[in-house]
């Protein structure tokens, strides 16, 4: 009797969002109680983050205190683990981006060091990867003048994308994967980058792709102000002198300020530049490529991982 009022009082993707916390390795009761507080009341754990909502003043010290009592903890060896550790983005250019939303299976990557350089939150665990929704940005929502429309949030695969659906039908809807694919696509003609998000108690893995703008973007400004939540995503834009005609269209969409004109000429910045590919796609004169730079680490292409586990998995047996 008791476990059948629990079940009646605990909605369905509450009970498995906590059945697959309990399968995760290393994940700890305070950390699903986290997840459970960002996902279940995300606009107010995003208002507070950024500092737009009015209770910002009273819950960040609060935040500071108990970030000191339950410091995260690494699932490796490492010692430091920093913010961006815990919750970070990985900029994935549209095609990549596509690739996450379309990807018809069941995986398991969880050897990602070289994709995703943080110390925690860098599995790609995608079950039933076709279940997907769509949310109002948080970070959108929380800007009293922000960028339109507000419901371009991709949540993907489970348990996310039904606790999402279940907490908060008037800001979300399911989709399917073409869907995603259109508000992909439409995102990218806007100017705006895809980041494939990760966050250690959303179980450590990947949970959504962010479609920013650096006016909205709580994660950008963070980047822009020196705390690194974002990953490039192993790509460096690269302008071909010859076809450039300065006509200065790629430096006013990019979103990390990595373009500019210099001398009647396009010219990056490649510290600046997160290799997310929006210039690309602008320039006219197709002047401007997207280039590998082992350097910024390996791409978060999921087709090419797949098949290097694959691989890796044949040669072991």
């Amino acid at each position: 009797m008791k476990t059948q009022f629990w079940s009646r009082l605990v909605r369905p993707s509450t009970r498995a969002f906590a059945r697959e916390a309990r399968r995760t390795p290393g994940y700890s009761l305070f950390d699903w109680l986290h997840g459970y507080v960002y996902a279940r009341w995300p606009y107010l754990y995003i208002g507070v983050g950024t500092g737009e909502h009015w209770l910002a003043r009273v819950f960040a010290p609060l935040v500071r205190q108990l970030g000191r009592l339950f410091p995260p903890r690494p699932f490796d060896d490492s010692d430091h683990v920093t913010f961006a550790d815990t919750y970070h983005g990985k900029v994935v250019p549209l095609e990549a981006a596509k690739q996450l939303v379309t990807v018809e299976r069941e995986i398991s990557l969880t050897d990602l060091e070289q994709v995703i350089p943080y110390a925690l939150a860098r599995d790609i665990v995608l079950k039933n990867p076709d279940h997907i929704v769509v949310l109002d940005c948080p970070c959108r929502v929380a800007r009293p003048n922000p960028c339109l429309p507000l419901d371009v949030c991709l949540v993907v695969g489970e348990p996310f994308a039904s606790f999402v659906a279940e907490h908060h039908p008037r800001r979300s809807r399911w989709i399917t994967p073409a869907e995603a694919v259109e508000i992909l696509c439409a995102e990218h003609e806007r100017g705006h980058v895809h980041h494939a998000f990760f966050k250690d108690a959303m179980l450590g893995r990947f949970y959504a792709i962010c479609n920013c703008c650096a006016c909205c973007c709580g994660a950008m400004q963070a980047w822009y102000h020196g705390t690194p939540m974002l990953a490039s995503s192993g790509y460096v834009s690269r302008v071909v002198e010859e076809l450039c005609i300065g006509c200065g269209i790629c430096a006013g969409f990019c979103q990390f300020g990595a373009l500019s004109l210099d001398d009647g000429m396009a010219a990056v910045d490649t510290i600046a530049c997160m290799g997310c590919g929006v210039c690309v796609s602008k320039c006219p004169e197709g002047a401007i490529s997207l280039e590998r730079d082992p350097a910024r680490g390996e791409p978060l292409e999921i087709h090419a991982l797949i098949a290097s586990a694959s691989s890796a998995a044949e040669v072991e047996s």
